[in-house]
């Protein structure tokens, strides 16, 4: 009977599987997301979290406690620089595990587990949506030219010309050009 075990132990043995934990918790912090089975992402998430929560107090032994679960430097900075900043609201929940269907080879569930605050998908606001419809370009210049003249010269301008895209009255107003010709 397996009453109350609630480790899962990953078919490994104990050192194997703190190891594996430490290095697959050192990729997550570095990279803010890695691809794993779904078994294993589930046990990283509750070996992960209690360090993420002891990230926010920046002090010596808390940053000695998270090294000897880590064992790595470099990962260590990380979470108490950049990442500690960002999960400083969150009571909780640091990490997403998404399932993303199963492996070739073995048929075993794939699971991605991310950091929530650093998924670019999410956090980045979405672009501004663009019309379709655009001013063809005779139109847009003789707008230009009539908010730089005075609507008298409009007048006169509009009344001289037989079409909108002869630009010859327009050339002898004495306004500055709205955007200047290229040079060859």
């Amino acid at each position: 009977m397996r009453h109350g075990k609630t480790v899962n132990h990953l078919g490994r043995t104990a050192s194997h599987r703190s190891a594996m934990l430490s290095n697959m918790a050192a990729s997550l912090i570095l990279h803010k997301r890695i691809t794993t089975t779904l078994a294993k992402a589930k046990a990283l998430r509750k070996y992960v979290e209690p360090l993420m929560t002891k990230s926010k107090k920046d002090n010596t032994h808390s940053r000695r406690v998270v090294f000897s679960y880590l064992q790595d430097k470099e990962a260590v900075k990380e979470l108490f620089t950049s990442v500690a900043d960002k999960i400083a609201e969150r009571n909780g929940g640091y990490t997403r595990i998404m399932k993303l269907g199963f492996r070739q080879g073995d048929n075993a569930e794939i699971a991605m587990i991310e950091l929530v605050d650093y998924n670019e998908f999410i956090t980045v606001s979405p672009k501004k949506k663009t019309t379709r419809r655009r001013k063809p370009a005779a139109v847009k210049k003789v707008t230009e030219v009539a908010a730089a003249v005075s609507p008298a010269t409009v007048e006169a301008v509009s009344t001289d010309t037989p079409a909108a895209d002869d630009n010859s009255a327009v050339d002898n107003v004495d306004t500055a050009p709205a955007e200047e010709s290229p040079k060859e």
